[in-house]
């Protein structure tokens, strides 16, 4: 088995020349822009999107410059909704460091999340191809009625498994399943070929997000965010539905459904949700939840040659359903 590093070694050099067309790509005339820009791309993160785009050019071909501009497309739209994200959550910190937003401040942090949604859809264009520049249209859509989801659920107090795995669908697989997409896409693939490999990205995204989700229910300095930071926006994860719908102990089910639909939740409240799911299964149910997919990824991936890529797939599955940050 590769380890996440390895894998991430292998890819290092296309991974390097795609972040240089990204600073290229969002570098202006204005010294605060730049300034900004600058600041916010020190840290990048693990950049697991723009590895799964080279991962699939890698697959079924060789990495050109059509696949570094959608790898460079995908982080920049990706960064944009998080950038946006911040504003809306009023999120201070990410990644261990301040957001723009609590650098500078909410406007500057809505501008400049809509300078990399054009710049996204500039480096679209560059690739040549098309579809990729559909895809990312049809992509900014998605992801941002995954958001509005989010929030209808959280006014609507769903309490569903249904309603959460279509929203994350939509929120986080979406972008998982256009980027290995477009990395084949850009090397010749045809949609026949590529199909399995977006179902097999769909479980991966679904899977990222569970486990980010599953994070939430315990207090890690490592994690970054803390503990119960979900419900304090009302959102209501896939550990917490699982016990609000399976726990033993129906009237303490309700009791705690009736607490959700309060708008004024305080610390005691959201403590005593955490230790409900904990106590009641959901922590282990998510992580089942995670295993199944694995599985089923597993197996959609047999129809490709036994290959060190289609490994390296399967290898990154088991890295982001055991991650601890």
């Amino acid at each position: 088995m590769q380890t996440f590093s390895s894998i991430h070694q292998q890819l290092a050099p296309e991974l390097e020349r795609m972040n240089d067309i990204i600073r290229r790509t969002l570098h202006t005339s204005n010294p605060l822009m730049n300034s900004v820009v600058t600041n916010y791309l020190r840290t990048k993160g693990k950049q697991i999107r723009p590895m799964l785009v080279i991962l699939s050019a890698r697959f079924f071909g060789e990495v050109n410059d059509a696949v570094l501009h959608a790898g460079a497309a995908l982080e920049m739209l990706h960064n944009a909704s998080l950038i946006h994200d911040d504003v809306v959550d009023n999120t201070e910190l990410r990644r261990g460091l301040p957001t723009i937003n609590a650098v500078e401040g909410n406007h500057i942090a809505v501008l400049v999340g809509d300078f990399f949604v054009s710049n996204a859809l500039a480096a679209g264009i560059a690739t040549g191809h098309l579809q990729v520049i559909s895809a990312l249209s049809a992509l900014g859509k998605e992801l941002s009625i995954g958001e509005i989801d989010q929030i209808s659920n959280v006014r609507e107090h769903n309490f569903d498994e249904e309603s959460y795995i279509a929203m994350i669908r939509k929120k986080t697989a979406s972008l998982f399943i256009n980027c290995v997409d477009m990395g084949a896409t850009t090397v010749g693939a045809t949609p026949q070929q590529i199909e399995p490999l977006k179902r097999y990205a769909e479980l991966l995204g679904l899977c990222f997000q569970i486990r980010d989700d599953i994070f939430d229910y315990f207090d890690d300095p490592n994690i970054g965010k803390p503990t119960g930071n979900d419900l304090r926006e009302g959102k209501v994860t896939l550990p917490l539905l699982y016990a609000l719908n399976n726990a033993p102990d129906v009237a303490l089910r309700d009791k705690y459904k009736d607490i959700l639909r309060r708008d004024d939740l305080d610390e005691e409240m959201i403590q005593q949700l955490i230790m409900f799911a904990r106590e009641n299964g959901g922590i282990e149910y998510a992580c089942d939840t995670m295993r199944t997919m694995q599985r089923r990824a597993a197996e959609i991936l047999t129809v490709y040659p036994d290959t060190r890529w289609r490994q390296a797939f399967e290898d990154l599955f088991e890295f982001i359903i055991s991650r601890q940050h």
